[in-house]
């Protein structure tokens, strides 16, 4: 009731500005336009400056925090500028340009919805900053938590050796470090979040007890939110996981003693917002957010990417509405060029159909900026539409190279809808279609290499009830053919140096496993499961890209070489 109370307020308060607020905004544009074009007029750039601090006094009384702080730093991108700026400033112009158009559809934003969501400025805000080399704000800059005061206290199972500990958390590290990699390069996103998600997990009970298993069980929680909710992974979020990196050295380093190491509430605080901002509301999510005094936001993840495309342009939404009409098109045009090529085209207005379809499709593309798309598809309706009026029908040849181009375009749609709209997508026009890339081959692959990832699933299942059963082997008994089933997929896509791997890993799982009539030591079963794990998340590269991440095959090794296999 509060925050309503609050909301109106603010909403009354904006409404009796408004048309200020839109003034000051247009003359703060205007002035900067007016240097722009003569950066000697000192006089317009302070008064530039003069607007936005105006600005910031309406929007600090009338409580609009997003717009306050936007202000502020467009007021300390100005100061950057001096008069008689040269072309070394045109980078900060730019900036304060940009941030006046998003202040400016800031406004209307909460003109039209009354909600002040400043968090979805924060790109915006961050951008300018880093422009005059200031520090980023995290992304829980907007976020309210409060942390108790807690003694740090280190671990409490003293069963554990140092060198045990040292040993697992050297592993561990490693695995945290090879999944940082992985995000930072931004090729295996899905593989570097199951990376560290498992090496937090295994630092959370390595530690449990201590301070720092908290950090590592929230750091377990939101890397698979983050996973299993597409959450985008921002340059802020990135510096958190960077930041928890330097709590596996210590723990390399110091040994149990780093257990007892106090926790950044700023990183701390940066993982509960994740998790709060996750959309997730399941019991787990709940019951740990709980314990912060904090409940699921309602202004999740999803909305906060939709809602920041209404201030920057299409959305990922429209793009694939977009791509959705264009598949569609492609698959008419598709199916109608093979009933011409099997010869059963029961009329003649075959070919000036495709043309249509493709012309529907030249219109579609020029929308997009996707110009050589747009005149490649052009293209084929003239050729088709002179073949359509001299009555000409195409041979195999002809007709299979506008089969060529028209799976190029349907190429460059598949990657509009999987990575947005860039400038590597125009470019598809011009590749030359072979047997590598051919999307069949590459369906073929993926088939090969889903049923590789099945079989490991498979067996690490096997061998996880083999483990909750107190070592009833019965739940091993189909594992050695399953693996048998992986090693033939591997081996047919030509990955022998990953089928050496799972030969070692199986001989290991018959040897320790199957045969021993005691029970494996945890450190085994611990160090096997890491294997597999990696081996897993390797063969899920190949899903991506043809050669796979070598690191994560490296380290199935190291896993499969420290058991003697």
């Amino acid at each position: 009731m509060a925050d309503a109370t609050i909301a109106a307020k603010k909403s009354t308060s904006f409404d009796l500005v408004e048309k200020e607020i839109s003034n000051t905004i247009e003359q703060a544009e205007l002035s900067l336009e007016r240097f722009q074009e003569n950066r000697e007029s000192g006089e317009d750039l302070q008064n530039c400056i003069d607007f936005l601090n105006q600005l910031r006094g309406i929007f600090t009384l009338i409580e609009l925090q997003g717009g306050t702080i936007l202000c502020q730093e467009s007021v300390a991108i100005a100061n950057e500028v001096p008069v008689g700026a040269s072309e070394d400033k045109n980078s900060l112009l730019a900036s304060l340009s940009q941030a006046l158009f998003i202040l400016r559809r800031y406004v209307e934003y909460f003109d039209r919805r009354r909600e002040d969501h400043p968090e979805l400025l924060l790109d915006i805000i961050n951008g300018l900053r880093q422009s005059r080399n200031a520090k980023p704000l995290p992304d829980s800059y907007f976020f309210d938590v409060e942390f108790q005061r807690v003694t740090p206290k280190p671990l409490s199972d003293t069963s554990i050796q140092p060198e045990v500990f040292e040993y697992r958390s050297r592993r561990l590290r490693h695995m945290y470090q090879v999944g940082l990699l992985n995000l930072l390069k931004k090729s295996e996103r899905e593989v570097g979040f199951k990376l560290l998600n498992r090496a937090a997990d295994g630092f959370a009970k390595l530690c449990k007890g201590s301070s720092i298993a908290e950090l590592w069980r929230l750091t377990a929680l939101a890397t698979n939110l983050m996973l299993k909710n597409s959450m985008t992974l921002t340059g802020t979020r990135q510096r958190v996981f960077m930041r928890l990196e330097k709590y596996t050295r210590e723990m390399v380093k110091l040994g149990k003693v780093a257990t007892a190491k106090t926790i950044s509430e700023t990183v701390a605080k940066d993982l509960v917002y994740i998790i709060a901002l996750s959309g997730d509301h399941s019991e787990k999510v709940r019951e740990v957010l709980a314990g912060f005094q904090v409940s699921p936001l309602e202004f999740d993840e999803t909305k906060l990417v939709a809602h920041r495309s209404l201030l920057m342009g299409p959305g990922s939404d429209v793009l694939s509405s977009l791509a959705k009409a264009l598949h569609e098109e492609i698959n008419h045009i598709k199916d109608k060029l093979d009933i011409i090529e099997r010869g059963i085209d029961s009329d003649d207005t075959g070919l000036q159909q495709i043309g249509d379809s493709l012309g529907k499709l030249a219109d579609t593309l020029t929308m997009l900026d996707l110009k050589r798309l747009s005149d490649l598809a052009k293209g084929l309706r003239a050729k088709l539409q002179e073949w359509s009026k001299t009555g000409r029908q195409p041979n195999d040849n002809e007709l299979m190279l506008i089969a060529d181009s028209v799976l190029n375009i349907e190429q460059a749609v598949s990657q509009l809808e999987d990575e947005g709209l860039t400038f590597e997508t125009d470019k598809i026009a011009e590749q030359k279609s072979d047997v590598q890339s051919s999307p069949y081959l590459t369906e073929a692959h993926i088939v090969v290499v889903g049923e590789s990832q099945a079989g490991l699933a498979l067996a690490k299942r096997a061998i996880t009830a083999y483990l909750e059963s107190s070592g009833d082997k019965l739940h091993l008994a189909n594992v050695q053919s399953v693996l048998d089933g992986v090693l033939g997929a591997l081996l047919m896509i030509e990955q022998s140096r990953a089928a050496k791997v799972l030969k070692s890993m199986a001989r290991c799982i018959e040897e320790k496993l199957l045969r021993s009539e005691s029970k494996p030591e945890d450190h085994l079963l611990e160090t096997l499961a890491d294997a597999l794990t990696s081996l897993e998340y390797y063969v899920d590269s190949l899903g991506r890209n043809a050669e796979g991440n070598a690191e994560l095959l490296s380290l199935a090794e190291d896993s499969v070489g420290s058991l003697g296999y």
